[in-house]
């Protein structure tokens, strides 16, 4: 047996764009990056971006096109692939993308952390759970697990800066 689970926490890239499938199913997609600090040859740290399309399904596509928005910080369990393809100069790229079995809202802080924070107070995580189509449900409904939130990463660069 394998399989393939990628645990992210990042910031969103651009607002997520949500769709229905003919079937009526929900589907959001969006960018999510994640940063962390590198020492390069000299010693000296960099901060290295690494960026991935995120696709969610039904309640957590819903969920997320109606709370999140560019820069927002968020928890995404999923299955890593790499899709390959070619750009406008003939070169091969490729692009991270994560087809997102879960998803958490991570609150920023006091303020900060828009409608989906809840009341509860700074650093609660609501999670909604919802499977891609070939999932065994059609839909689940969301729960609420206050437990701590991992600390928000910084945002992310400008759109100019996302390969897809």
């Amino acid at each position: 047996m394998s399989f393939s689970k990628i645990i992210l926490v990042g910031n969103l890239g651009r607002d997520p764009e949500l769709r229905y499938t003919p079937a009526g199913d929900a589907v959001c997609d969006f960018s999510m990056a994640t940063n962390e600090k590198r020492k390069d040859k000299s010693g000296e740290y960099q901060d290295v971006t690494t960026w991935f399309k995120i696709t969610l399904w039904r309640r957590n596509a819903e969920n997320a096109a109606k709370y999140l928005s560019k820069g927002k910080p968020v928890y995404i369990e999923g299955r890593l692939r790499v899709d390959e393809w070619t750009d406008r100069d003939n070169n091969t790229r490729f692009t991270l993308v994560v087809d997102a079995t879960d998803m958490h809202f991570i609150s920023a802080g006091r303020g900060e952390g828009g409608d989906y924070s809840g009341g509860g107070g700074d650093d609660e995580e609501y999670a909604t759970h919802s499977g891609p189509p070939q999932a065994a449900s059609a839909s689940s409904s969301a729960s609420a697990a206050p437990s701590p939130a991992p600390k928000p990463v910084a945002t992310p660069a400008g759109d100019d800066d996302i390969p897809f």
